[in-house]
């Protein structure tokens, strides 16, 4: 087994050789993302001119190529999938729109995520996954609830309110907001402009005037396109494929998230105890899937890499790991048929440090 610090030579030293963007790659990939993704948005449209039940041909590709869509956002959010700042930000803002995602907002959120991997005091996942102690004192039915919430047959509905309405909510709801802080503001204080009333208002929803500028365009740009696609093909037609293909690429995100940090035993550490390096290696798993599903998921089942360092490019993922292979014994391998086991496991053991699921924990009381 490699010593701590051997690790972090060799983690140092693995950093510095893979962190080394290119611009012609990251052009690459969103064109082979977005061209196909549009040609299977066509094919389903006029499938669905003929019948509902054809649409379900083309629907699989549009789905695939939507979490492509996001996993790309992501990387952009992360400035490494391209070399230029200018163009993680233009393309991070276009895949933001095409997920339906604001995708500044969402990086920030995201960064926080990595900064505090493997402690649970601090994050939770997508599902804000319950200690044990959260769990019992829960009634028999809300304990129901929170099972059924984190099973894969609820991922399309968190799916789309994860993609879908969420983002259009509270940026309706903080934007209404932030218009009756502003008016009430200048009608008792009429002296002071507009904009100092509007820099006033404290919301949850956003944390700068630059997060609300973002929610702002990828709100405006995204419900333009859908009104210009609900003249171009009919709103029943666009809405179908639209709610259907993204709930479930959503969807599909937060199942592939949750699995690669609540797997069985993964490292989880409350503030006091939490080391960085044991929750990427032992709090992070190796997802792993067919080739062309690491395609369409941008490589990011080898999340131990990416936990290591989020300015790996996924083009350089997999070189990195199979390198540095050594390094990685401790990490939990997750093959596509153990998926549904680890999406069981959905408690923080507080006391053992660990993920464990409920029937482990009906074992234990």
């Amino acid at each position: 087994m490699v010593s701590n610090d051997c690790f972090k030579r060799q983690k140092c030293a693995m950093i510095g050789r893979y962190t080394k963007s290119e611009d012609i790659k990251g052009l690459q990939q969103v064109v082979t993302t977005l061209v196909p993704l549009i040609f299977f948005w066509w094919v389903a449209v006029r499938c669905a001119r003929v019948s509902p039940w054809l649409v379900l041909l083309p629907l699989l590709p549009v789905i695939l190529f939507t979490v492509r869509v996001f996993g790309l956002m992501h990387e952009c959010g992360h400035g490494s999938l391209f070399r230029s700042r200018w163009l993680n930000r233009a393309a991070g803002f276009l895949l933001g729109v095409v997920s339906g995602m604001p995708q500044y907002v969402w990086s920030q959120h995201h960064n926080y995520h990595h900064a505090h991997n493997g402690n649970w005091d601090r994050y939770r996942g997508p599902y804000t996954t319950l200690s044990t102690d959260e769990y019992a004192a829960l009634t028999r039915a809300q304990q129901q609830m929170y099972r059924n919430k984190c099973s894969v047959q609820a991922a399309p509905l968190a799916g789309f309110i994860y993609l879908i309405f969420n983002p259009r909510f509270t940026w309706l709801r903080g934007s209404i907001g932030l218009l009756a802080h502003t008016v009430r503001g200048k009608l008792a204080r009429p002296g002071v402009s507009l904009g100092a009333h509007a820099a006033s208002y404290q919301t949850r929803y956003w944390k700068s005037a630059r997060e609300y500028r973002h929610m702002l365009w990828n709100n405006l740009v995204l419900l333009s396109i859908w009104a210009m696609m609900c003249w171009v093909c009919g709103a029943a037609t666009f809405f179908y494929v639209y709610l259907l293909s993204v709930s479930i690429a959503g969807g599909v995100g937060i199942v592939l998230f949750t699995v690669q940090h609540n797997f069985e035993h993964s490292y989880a550490s409350d503030n006091a105890h939490w080391d960085p390096d044991a929750g990427t290696i032992e709090g992070t798993s190796f997802l792993v899937l067919p080739r062309w599903l690491n395609w369409f998921t941008v490589n990011i089942g080898y999340h131990h890499i990416h936990h290591l360092s989020a300015s790996i490019p996924n083009y350089r993922l997999v070189e990195c790991h199979d390198e540095y292979e050594h390094l990685f014994s401790r990490v939990t391998r997750v093959k596509l048929s153990e998926v549904l086991g680890a999406l069981k496991c959905i408690l923080w053991d507080t006391r053992t440090q660990r993920i464990i699921s409920v029937a482990e924990y009906r074992r234990g009381t």
